[in-house]
């Protein structure tokens, strides 16, 4: 009888145990993907103020269309992008296509900046100014969000691959790490500038 009692209360324990440890692989997952709606707020913020940066460039800028056009056209791939990641942040290849997608977009708007400085008249445009302000302000909230999901991705995986959760996670769905998401052209935006004299 003892021993039954025993055995039984052994058994409770590790079932609590595997209970606590689902648990705790089911709250990381809902931060990260808590995380990766904040990042889809900020950019989709950031996809609808392309559009109205384009049109206030476009009245200055009648010879740069092939220019205005690859910002529209990388915008549209990065709003398809963000929705795929949205449906299913989990995804290693949703999220690398939407840094893929996001990276091509900055690069094109980075094109359009070095464009906008051959038309001083557009700089000085009050309308220019406020919705440059407004997306640099969006970009800035928009790496926070990286930051805060890519934190979050993190924990999630640390958890995951440590023991005992490993033994037991593949069996509750949490079989494989979340992805975190990098621009593809971050490397490159965080260099340090090179300066020579």
């Amino acid at each position: 009888m003892v021993t039954t009692l025993i055995i039984l209360a052994i058994i409770a324990a590790i079932v609590f145990y595997v209970i606590a440890i689902y648990n705790r692989l089911v709250s990381l997952r809902n931060r990260f993907e808590n995380a990766f709606a904040q990042i889809e707020v900020q950019l989709k913020r950031r996809h609808d103020l392309i559009p109205n940066l384009v049109e206030t460039a476009k009245g200055y800028l009648k010879h740069e269309r092939e220019t205005l056009q690859s910002v529209i056209e990388a915008r549209n791939t990065a709003a398809a992008g963000l929705k795929a990641a949205a449906a299913n942040p989990g995804s290693a290849k949703a999220i690398a296509d939407l840094g893929g997608a996001e990276g091509a977009l900055t690069q094109a708007m980075g094109r359009l900046n070095v464009v906008m400085e051959a038309y001083p008249d557009l700089k000085a445009s009050q309308n220019m100014q406020q919705l440059s302000e407004e997306l640099t302000s969006t970009e800035n909230k928009v790496a926070f969000s990286r930051q805060s999901f890519n934190d979050a991705v993190m924990h999630y995986n640390t958890y995951r691959q440590s023991f005992p959760p490993v033994a037991v996670a593949g069996m509750f769905g949490h079989g494989q790490d979340a992805s975190l998401l990098e621009f593809e052209d971050s490397a490159q935006i965080q260099a340090a500038p090179k300066v020579s004299f």
